[in-house]
């Protein structure tokens, strides 16, 4: 079997960086004859390309191409026409994995497919969130991580016969967010089987919250928003709509653990400037997502206004 990792990636060479070296550090087994990691830059201006073009004789399983900046759905779709393998990963540019990582997918995979008779299943492993960069394999698991999605685009292996019949992903899903939820759905409609595979673990880096991130991430929820109705309109359900927050439930929720409002990232600032200039950023992040989720939900509600959806 030839396995193909398949990476988009947006101006993250430093965690990229640690990404790439981890995935080259892989132990094999013989239902694995090889693997190549097929990294698609989305139009990157933090030298990413020329990085690797550089550096490229230390990663000899890699494939590199460039495509204008366009979105992580449109550089997975290039990443596994460009594939080679009959299995598709697919992770994030910013997730760090151990050496066991590639088989302990394959193995569960290995183990389905001969329980099912057939491939219409998938694997989902863990992803450990860290704002550890120097050692991200360090961290714990913990509560927060647990992930209840169907299928995200992370921590996940597919058969690629599978992946090309449900249509790959959609690229109208420009901005941030739900395109690898939408692709769910879809596999979901087919009859696609969930296999959750804990022991393949990716350690998801982020860094610790500063002040000046703020603005980024009240972007990042407006943008999820609209996504969000995209995501809604191609597939018109209750479990879509709580899926993306798109119901009174989560606005009252939402109004009502900031009281209207009241607790926003104004009212907010001065107490997470203090837990985070005291070590606490991880409590600052869990505060501020209070405001955070209230804007994205008052943005959802708006965005469906404007065009008439219900």
């Amino acid at each position: 079997m030839l396995v193909s990792v398949v990476i988009p990636t947006y101006n993250r060479l430093p965690i990229l960086k640690k990404c790439l070296y981890a995935l080259e550090n892989q132990l094999l087994i013989d239902e694995i004859h090889n693997y190549e990691i097929v990294i698609v830059d989305d139009g990157s201006t933090d030298g990413t390309t020329e990085w690797l073009g550089e550096n490229i004789h230390s990663f000899p399983h890699l494939k590199l191409y460039e495509q204008i900046h366009g979105g992580p759905a449109l550089g997975r779709n290039l990443g596994v026409d460009k594939s080679n393998g009959d299995l598709i990963v697919f992770i994030d540019s910013d997730l760090v994995v151990d050496k066991y990582f590639l088989v302990n997918h394959v193995n569960s995979l290995l183990k389905a497919w001969k329980k099912f008779g057939n491939r219409k299943c998938f694997t989902y492993g863990s992803v450990i969130n860290t704002s550890n960069f120097d050692n991200p394999k360090s961290e714990p698991l913990k509560l927060q991580d647990l992930s209840w999605a169907y299928f995200a685009t992370g921590n996940v292996a597919i058969d690629k016969g599978v992946l090309e019949e449900s249509g790959l992903f959609d690229t109208s899903f420009q901005l941030y967010g739900w395109e690898d939820l939408e692709l769910g759905e879809r596999l979901r409609n087919m009859g696609i089987k969930l296999i959750k595979c804990p022991k393949a673990i990716g350690y998801h880096w982020h860094p610790a919250l500063a002040l000046n991130q703020i603005p980024d991430l009240i972007r990042i929820e407006k943008e999820r928003a609209k996504m969000g109705l995209v995501f809604y309109r191609k597939h018109p359900t209750w479990r879509v709509k709580f899926i993306i927050q798109y119901t009174f439930i989560h606005r009252f929720l939402w109004e009502f653990l900031t009281f209207g409002g009241l607790i926003n990232i104004k009212t907010l600032r001065p107490l997470l400037a203090f837990l985070i200039k005291n070590g606490k950023p991880g409590i600052a992040m869990e505060l501020l997502r209070l405001p955070l989720n209230l804007i994205g939900v008052r943005q959802i509600f708006r965005e469906a206004s404007l065009i008439g959806l219900r």
